[in-house]
């Protein structure tokens, strides 16, 4: 935000909004659309909306702020990111009540009932996860294109992106993007060294539930790692002088030339670096 002492719009429409998660994004070729989706989606484009990740945080918490309390939106998004490349048009729909219900899911192993009760009543929680059931009977090969970390970007995440992909603009973004190809590619290869060591499996078992995820999207996609709302909750430097790509990387070379102890320390002080990111989530 801007220091100027001339008028300024509300903090409401200018300020970040929490939560501070990041995402791994899916970005599909249009013709991967059936229509009329795809028709959609053109028209979308055409018309030149953008919005932005805020955008969709703070449509999806409206609904968090009314009386009687809405846990999942009645009604699914009919908004996307949407990026060019090579000028091809890929678009990343939200699927809002979707990502509701799965979400809802995970904070019921979350948090502890009498925390959830008072968040989100039990009988609210009741009728979304009825309406979760009748729409997967009619839905059951739906997936999302956008995962969440909550106070951290998962570890495996960093697998399918490479250092010289990092695109970091103070203040405004922390992103990887690259194409579906490479990403599959490079979490081929990390599980095949990790499969050989010990001591990965949850890395392992975790690289190989995001990448049956990223097998049900076009070989044409893009996928981005973004930084989200982590942007601004970590300090400037911290961000600045963040490689996380870079060093996963060396310890997955390190492990792959036999370079256990290596690969080891590398790991770990990745591992405990965003463990304390991650522990901010439970501080006063």
């Amino acid at each position: 935000m801007s220091e100027s002492p001339e008028p300024q719009l509300p903090a409401a429409r200018t300020a970040p909004t929490v939560p501070y998660a990041s995402y791994l994004r899916v970005y599909e070729p249009l013709a991967a659309f059936p229509e009329p989706e795809r028709a959609h989606w053109a028209d979308y484009a055409r018309r030149g909306v953008s919005p932005t990740a805020q955008d969709e945080l703070r449509r999806s918490l409206a609904d968090l702020v009314r009386v009687p309390v809405v846990g999942v939106p009645a009604q699914e998004s009919a908004d996307a990111f949407t990026a060019e490349v090579g000028g091809v048009l890929l678009v990343c729909p939200w699927r809002t009540r979707l990502r509701g219900w799965l979400a809802l899911q995970e904070l019921v192993e979350w948090f502890p009932l009498p925390v959830l009760d008072a968040a989100l009543p039990p009988d609210a929680r009741r009728r979304a996860t009825d309406d979760y059931e009748r729409w997967r009977e009619r839905n059951p090969d739906a997936r999302p294109w956008i995962r969440t970390g909550v106070w951290q970007v998962p570890l495996r995440w960093f697998v399918l992106v490479a250092d010289e992909e990092r695109e970091y603009v103070p203040g405004r973004r922390l992103r990887y993007r690259t194409p579906m190809v490479q990403a599959r590619r490079r979490l081929a290869r990390a599980l095949r060294v990790l499969r050989e060591a010990e001591g990965y499996g949850m890395l392992a078992d975790g690289l190989v539930e995001v990448g049956s995820w990223l097998e049900e999207f076009h070989p044409g996609s893009m996928v981005e790692l973004d930084y989200g709302g982590l942007l601004h909750a970590l300090p400037a430097d911290r961000l600045a002088g963040d490689r996380s790509a870079r060093d996963l990387a060396s310890g997955l070379d390190a492990l792959r030339t036999g370079d256990t102890e290596g690969a080891v320390e590398t790991y770990e002080e990745l591992a405990e670096r965003w463990r304390a990111v991650r522990e901010r989530l439970f501080a006063n």
